[in-house]
């Protein structure tokens, strides 16, 4: 009877919980708990849509909360706080993945400070640099056009994050990449020179998307973008992944091309046709190589419902729903809803009071107006001018409790 009242309680609760006695956090944390725990909370947990262009307003523009697998109050972008061991005169985040957090931080004298942490647990671990790495030398780096600090990636194994890599691209050349990767299992950095065609086309200054280990950056090519797996063989070579609409038959997008994420996998979405016939264009990545099989058509739906509202500009796909897609309008200043299988949806507004949306959770809205306003310039097509832009990336909270992978003392 225990067991069948803990396992239909918030994460929030059972992190409680577990302090209540030693029978309780043995049953807790067992994997049979665990296991059953997440096949009852298969698609209701609190994320957040993040903007991505730094020092603009503010990092979380719309968050979900008081759905059922923790049962928050709050949006998760209000729990991440971080408390400094020193004064400090600035703090970015650099990169979410998989309910951690990337922060570069930097004390009042200057010293440059990167922190790995678990928000939910206020867990932070400052990430030591390398002997060589000064304080001007990594300000030099800062300062370096194709230099980019924001690298995160993860080792999932039954939904924990066992494992994790900050991941710095220091240097290009014709054909190659130099990345600098801190290891939490070795508590130490590596260089690993990897080959890359086309790596002279990065705008590597522009936040990478993290998935199962991989990075995703987009490039200025209009067509494609890279991708390296951090946890696979130190001899593999950068994956050159072409968006599968760029074929001379195929007409061209509506918006510059972009990539979000949802069930696990890369997604890519866009609008084509007039006005009078628009239709959303969903594919899935189902395999890094080149060629039409890495792509995979999931949906192909009218916008002709949806043609009151205005322009729509793409923003992300649902995390854990790849049938809910985020679209913004900007004649109506709100958010758009739309579920690619029934063909509902509904509008949200920053003006409005907190309500549930599609996935039982409810939206909170923070600065999305004035930020979406900022750069729906930059939805232009590419072939308008310019590169390819990532706008809006997610914060997912995780599934399960686990705390901060830390690297074995020495």
């Amino acid at each position: 009877m225990i067991f069948e009242v803990l396992v239909r309680l918030p994460l929030k609760s059972l992190a409680r919980f577990r302090s209540v006695c030693k029978e309780w956090k043995l049953l807790i944390d067992s994997e049979f708990f665990r296991d059953r725990f997440m096949s009852l909370n298969s698609s209701s947990v609190s994320w957040s849509i993040i903007q991505t262009r730094p020092h603009k307003l503010t990092l979380e523009i719309l968050g979900h909360h008081g759905c059922k697998t923790w049962g928050l109050t709050r949006s998760p972008g209000s729990l991440v706080s971080f408390f400094a061991e020193t004064t400090i005169r600035k703090l970015q985040v650099l990169a979410c993945t998989d309910g951690l957090v990337l922060l570069y931080v930097e004390s009042s004298h200057g010293t440059p400070m990167y922190y790995v942490g678990n928000p939910l647990f206020q867990e932070w671990f400052r990430i030591p640099l390398r002997p060589k790495y000064t304080s001007q030398f990594v300000e030099r780096l800062r300062n370096y056009e194709r230099f980019n600090d924001g690298g995160l990636v993860t080792k999932m194994q039954s939904g924990i994050v066992v494992s994790y890599k900050v991941v710095w691209l220091i240097a290009h050349a014709f054909a190659r990449v130099d990345f600098g990767i801190y290891s939490s299992d070795t508590g130490e950095w590596e260089i690993r020179k990897v080959p890359c065609l086309h790596s002279a086309f990065w705008f590597s200054h522009h936040k990478p998307i993290a998935l199962n280990g991989i990075l995703h950056w987009l490039s200025n090519l209009t067509g494609s973008f890279v991708a390296y797996d951090f946890y696979g063989g130190h001899n593999d070579a950068c994956s050159i992944m072409y968006f599968p609409d760029i074929a001379q038959d195929y007409e061209l997008p509506r918006f510059r091309r972009t990539i979000t994420t949802s069930e696990g996998s890369i997604v890519y979405f866009n609008v084509f046709g007039g006005n009078a016939n628009r239709r959303l264009r969903v594919w899935k990545l189902v395999k890094y190589t080149d060629g039409p099989e890495a792509w995979q058509l999931m949906w192909e739906v009218s916008l002709a419902s949806l043609i009151k509202l205005g322009v729509l500009y793409p923003v992300v796909m649902h995390p854990l729903k790849s049938e809910i897609i985020y679209l913004w309008s900007r004649i109506k200043k709100g958010m758009v809803l739309f579920n690619l299988r029934t063909h509902k949806f509904s509008l949200h507004k920053e003006s409005e009071d907190e309500r549930k949306c599609m996935d039982g959770c409810t939206l909170s809205f923070n600065w999305c107006n004035e930020y979406m306003e900022t750069v729906h310039r930059d939805f232009s097509p590419s072939f308008q001018g310019g590169p390819n832009l990532l706008l809006a990336s997610q914060y997912v909270l995780p599934r399960w409790l686990h705390r901060l992978p830390r690297p074995q003392p020495s």
